[in-house]
């Protein structure tokens, strides 16, 4: 008995595993991060231009270093922002409520590796097949472009929320 319930320990460890082959894989290298919704919650924040409800989670360096105000991050620091199509609640109208995914977006701190995007690597992954955005490595200019204005606060236009 003890031998069957060991094995059945071990194939559910296995199948809940994952590895990097089983997940989608952005044209520069970087993998869908599986963990990214059970990370902790940096902030909220809506997208008027692309009528998105998003949501920023952080890795535990991410947010410890966000929590200490330490700029730049360190490096292994993962960001997500996770998409949703923003929608109004059917039985209360005046709510603005997440509706069909939209996609997650990865920014990865490794400061030599991508030293020429501000030591932040970039994945994007669309829609319910989380399929990588982009056609080569190059998308990620893409991305650099748009956080360029933002290079005095690492690169980042989030800032970790305060609660009290």
């Amino acid at each position: 008995m003890l031998r069957i319930v060991v094995a059945c320990i071990a194939l559910l460890a296995v199948a809940g595993s994952g590895s990097a082959v089983d997940r989608p894989v952005a044209p520069n290298g970087i993998a869908l991060y599986p963990g990214y919704l059970s990370w902790k919650v940096v902030a909220p924040s809506y997208r008027e231009d692309k009528g998105q409800i998003r949501i920023v989670t952080g890795n535990e360096i991410a947010v410890a270093a966000l929590r200490a105000g330490t700029k730049p991050l360190p490096d292994g620091s993962v960001l997500a922002k996770v998409a949703w199509k923003a929608e109004k609640h059917p039985s209360f109208p005046v709510a603005t409520v997440p509706g069909a995914f939209a996609q997650v977006e990865f920014m990865v701190k490794d400061a030599v590796k991508y030293k020429a995007t501000g030591g932040w690597g970039y994945a994007r992954f669309v829609g319910n097949d989380l399929k990588p955005y982009g056609k080569d490595a190059g998308f990620v200019q893409e991305c650099f472009g748009c956080h360029t204005p933002v290079a005095d606060n690492d690169y980042l236009f989030t800032r970790i929320v305060t609660v009290p």
